[in-house]
């Protein structure tokens, strides 16, 4: 299945607007990083269905690119990925180094290769996201954001243990918390609400204290000033560990689908 669409249920239209490409293990590890690629190990509708073990590592997935976010072996922490360095945020409010040899089920990088910056003043976080959006180069986007926050809300689950829960019994005993006024990057992705079973649809943003203090899920980021930076994707390349199909995705990206009609419908 190396670096072709055959056998996939998804939308054909949403594969050509993303240039989705499916490949496997070796497939992925053949795979040469390219500027305005985005590469993602699994999908987000395997990680909700309890698919925690990972099938690369996260020295593999860094061959890919430099910025991103995922998480660990277990559900172990949020993943934060800044200039090539991969360092997990925990339940312990912690923000470590990770070991390369050490397994991902889910993880999302792209050599980072940004347009110009663009200066931003004080934002709440509907304000942020609404700017990031009205800055996004494409649907599939990248973003590096460098600030001052006055707020900064995160998050992050705990170590799981086999037999494993779903997803949404699992963020149900995840830990939050304020980091308080801080300097931070942010990075993250933004795609289509289409996209949701592929991927977390709208900004997914991971964040890491600028002195290594505290990282993590960004849920709330009220910003005092800062720096953004964006790369538009012109494609996607999805590894598929074994036992992970995109049917699974493509009935998640469905209904993604028809609850934003239906939203749009009654707005």
């Amino acid at each position: 299945m190396s670096g072709h669409t055959a056998g996939m249920a998804i939308d054909p239209d949403l594969v050509r607007a993303l240039h989705l490409l499916s490949e496997d293990r070796a497939g992925a590890a053949r795979d040469a990083p390219a500027p305005h690629h985005v590469f993602q190990s699994s999908t987000i509708a395997a990680l909700m269905d309890g698919r925690y073990d990972g099938d690369l590592t996260v020295g593999e997935v860094l061959a890919h690119g430099d910025l991103g976010l995922g998480t660990l072996a277990g559900l172990d922490g949020e993943l934060v990925i800044v200039d090539g360095m991969a360092r997990v945020a925990r339940v312990d409010r912690t923000l470590s180094p990770v070991d390369h040899a050490t397994a991902t089920p889910f993880a999302v990088v792209t050599p980072f290769a940004p347009g110009p910056p663009h200066v931003l003043g004080a934002l709440d976080h509907h304000e942020l996201l609404a700017r990031l959006d009205s800055l996004a180069p494409s649907a599939v986007s990248a973003v590096r954001l460098e600030g001052a926050f006055r707020r900064l809300r995160l998050r992050s689950v705990p170590r799981q243990e086999p037999p494993y829960r779903p997803l949404d019994q699992v963020v149900r005993m995840q830990e939050e918390w304020e980091a308080g006024t801080i300097e931070a990057v942010l990075v993250g992705f933004r795609f289509p609400a289409r996209a949701a079973g592929l991927e977390v649809p709208g900004w997914h943003l991971h964040a890491a204290a600028r002195d290594g203090s505290t990282g993590g899920h960004v849920l709330v980021a009220n910003l005092a000033s800062g720096t953004a930076w964006l790369d538009a994707a012109d494609e996607v390349h999805v590894e598929l560990p074994p036992g992970v199909r995109l049917e699974a995705a493509d009935a998640a990206m469905q209904e993604g689908i028809r609850r934003a009609e239906t939203h749009r419908g009654g707005a």
